[in-house]
């Protein structure tokens, strides 16, 4: 017989092993706060995880540069009496830029957030590999520059023991499903390379694509590196401008996804991205009907 125990992991069914969804947020969505304020504000809106970018989200760090030993033990005590966990901390990094020292200082600061993300008893450190938004020419000169910082970090992720979730961005180096099969063939490590899918962030025609194909494809190449999954959901105006929207509500199709999740036998974080107020509710019912 078959049991069901609700939990903000969602439904868990006990004796036939299924999926378990992390329903978590982007802790700085609620702007920065003091420690011990975030986790009891995630807790009582009705998370059980956190994306947490420690600059962005705590009042008590307004730089990497304030990161001590002494932050990182009361965060992750703080939190683990909240009872919210932290699937992913943020370090995003230009990883992909042709400046060497701006790439030299990304991948310096991405190795320490190696090393903090261990000491927090986080899931994954999880980065973009590049700030601006690229042409097509300019991705082509950038990747072979992300291509050798990834191997750099890689090589703390290994000694540390720490696992790096790369994000694939369509207007980023990391643009698409053949350029993540090059760096997972490349790095050949699926203890310590993992990926946060964000749908989303590589939908660059909504009108055009055949999202249902589009991320049954992705997941069947790439689904078994794929520890998180952003959510979110938007719409184009008059002149194609991005605009957030509830979850459900824009251009955004999960069916292909949730078939995805339902034969997952692992945890999977979801988290939500560009979350707003009003809608909290009515974002956490569709997360966790996925």
């Amino acid at each position: 017989m078959v049991r069901q125990q609700n939990s903000w992991f969602g439904t868990v069914r006990v004796g036939k092993l299924r999926c378990r969804m992390k329903i978590g947020v982007r802790a700085h969505d609620y702007g920065k706060r003091k420690i011990e304020e975030m986790a009891a504000l995630l807790r009582d809106e009705g998370y059980g995880a956190a994306q947490l970018v420690l600059p962005k989200a705590f009042m008590e760090i307004g730089s990497y540069e304030d990161i001590t030993p002494g932050i990182l033990a009361k965060i992750r005590r703080v939190f683990e009496k909240n009872d919210v966990e932290i699937p992913v901390l943020g370090c995003y990094m230009d990883l992909g830029n042709p400046d060497k020292q701006v790439r030299k200082a990304a991948v310096r600061t991405l190795e320490r957030c190696l090393v903090w993300g261990k000491e927090l008893g986080a899931g994954v450190v999880g980065t973009e590999t590049a700030y601006p938004r690229l042409t097509e020419a300019q991705k082509r000169v950038w990747k072979p520059f992300m291509m050798d910082s990834i191997k750099r970090v890689m090589e703390t992720a290994c000694r540390v023991d720490m696992r790096l979730a790369l994000e694939p961005v369509y207007w980023h180096p990391l643009t698409d499903l053949e350029t993540t099969l090059e760096v997972i063939q490349m790095v050949e490590d699926e203890k310590h390379l993992r990926l946060i899918f964000d749908a989303s962030n590589l939908l660059e025609f909504p009108e055009e694509t055949d999202q249902d194909a589009l991320w049954t494809e992705w997941l069947l190449r790439v689904g078994d590196y794929v520890d998180v999954l952003h959510i979110k959901d938007f719409s184009l105006d008059r002149r194609k401008r991005y605009q957030p929207e509830p979850l459900g509500k824009g251009v955004m199709r999960y069916e292909a996804v949730s078939r995805w999740l339902e034969g997952q036998k692992r945890e999977i974080s979801l988290i939500r991205e560009e979350m707003n107020l009003l809608f909290v509710k009515e974002d956490l019912a569709f997360m966790r009907n996925l």
